[in-house]
C-alpha cells in the first residue's frame, strides 16, 4: 500500500521539508513545481499542498501523515496527533498593538488564524472581537480595520515597519511538525518514514569524534564522551593507546575537543552524519 504524505508547497517550510526528506532518501527527483511526486522505491506518494490546508487532509484521514506548523494545526483544529517535532521553522504567534497599548481586552483584533486566537482568547478568559483576515494583517489597525493585530512573527520586522509593538509573551511557539490522524493506528510504512525523520533529526544534532588516548585517562576521556550509550573503544599497535570513537552533540563539538585536547587525548577527528538509526 503506497503512503500518502502532503508537504508544504512554499513559505518558509517548503524548502526545509523538502531538503529533510531529501536528506531522509526521498524526493530525489522531485521539482519545485509539480503538485504530486511518486517515489517509487520507497512507495510513497508526496502531495504538495499550502501549509494551512495540510492538517485537514491529514485529519480527515485523506492523507497518512503530513508536514506542517504548530501554529497552522492549532489553528485548523483538525483531529491529527503530533508525531515528532522536525526542527525548522520557528516562529511565534503574538499579539501587537499601537505604542502604549498593554491590553487587547475589549478590542478588535484582526488575524488570519481566527482558531488559533479563539483558542487563546477562550484559555486566558479574555474578551475581545476577532475580526478575519486573509493574508497580511499589520495595516489592518492603520486602516482602521482593528485596534491590534494578531500574527505568527518571525523577526517583527514587519510589524515595527506598520508602526506596532509586539504586546505580552507569545500566545504559541511554533516549529514544523510531522502529523498523523488521532484515530488511526500506526501502520509499518509510516513507523518506517518516521524513523527515517528521526534519523535526520539525530544526524543534524550529532556529531561523530575520534581520538586517541592513553589507557590510563580512558576513564575521564568517556566522562566527556559518554555518547549516546557508551563511546567505542579499540585497541591501537602503541600499547598503552586506545582509539575512541562517539557520537557528541554538534553545539558542544569544540568545547569537547578542547576538553580532550587538555586530558591528554590526540588525533582528535570530527566528522558528519549523514543517516543514523538508533
Amino acid at each position: 500500500m503506497t503512503l500518502k504524505v502532503a508537504v508544504p508547497n512554499k513559505g518558509q517550510l517548503g524548502e526545509p521539508a523538502r531538503a529533510m526528506l531529501r536528506e531522509a532518501g526521498y524526493l530525489r527527483s522531485a521539482g519545485q513545481r509539480e503538485l504530486m511526486v511518486h517515489d517509487p522505491d520507497n512507495e510513497v506518494d508526496f502531495f504538495f499542498l499550502r501549509p494551512k490546508d495540510i492538517a485537514t487532509y491529514v485529519g480527515q484521514g485523506i492523507l497518512d501523515l503530513g508536514i506542517t506548523g504548530r501554529d497552522m494545526l492549532v489553528d485548523s483544529k483538525a483531529p491529527v496527533t503530533e508525531v515528532i517535532e522536525l526542527g525548522f521553522g520557528h516562529s511565534t504567534f503574538r499579539l501587537a498593538g499601537p505604542a502604549g497599548m498593554t491590553s487587547v481586552a475589549g478590542r478588535r483584533i484582526a488575524t488570519s488564524y481566527p482558531g488559533l486566537l479563539d483558542d487563546w482568547l477562550e484559555r486566558t478568559g479574555t474578551t475581545a472581537t476577532v475580526v478575519k483576515l486573509d493574508g497580511a494583517v499589520e495595516n489592518a489597525v492603520s486602516l482602521g480595520v482593528a485596534d491590534a493585530v494578531a500574527d505568527v512573527v518571525d523577526t517583527g520586522n514587519t510589524l515595527r515597519l506598520a508602526g506596532l509593538e509586539v504586546l505580552g509573551d507569545p500566545l504559541l511557539r511554533s516549529q514544523a511538525l510531522l502529523i498523523r490522524p488521532s484515530h488511526t493506528e500506526l501502520n509499518g510504512a509510516e513507523g518506517t518514514f518516521i524513523r527515517r525523520l528521526q534519523g535526520v533529526i539525530v544526524a543534524r544534532a550529532y556529531v561523530m569524534v575520534d581520538y586517541d588516548i592513553s589507557e590510563d585517562l580512558l576513564e575521564a576521556a568517556s566522562a566527556i564522551t559518554p555518547g549516546l550509550e557508551s563511546p567505542t573503544v579499540s585497541p591501537l599497535k602503541e600499547a598503552g593507546w586506545v582509539a575512541v570513537r562517539a557520537m557528541v552533540e554538534r553545539s558542544r563539538v569544540h568545547q569537547v575537543m578542547d576538553e580532550l585536547f587538555e586530558l591528554g587525548g590526540r588525533a582528535i577527528l570530527v566528522t558528519d552524519i549523514h543517516a543514523c538509526r538508533l
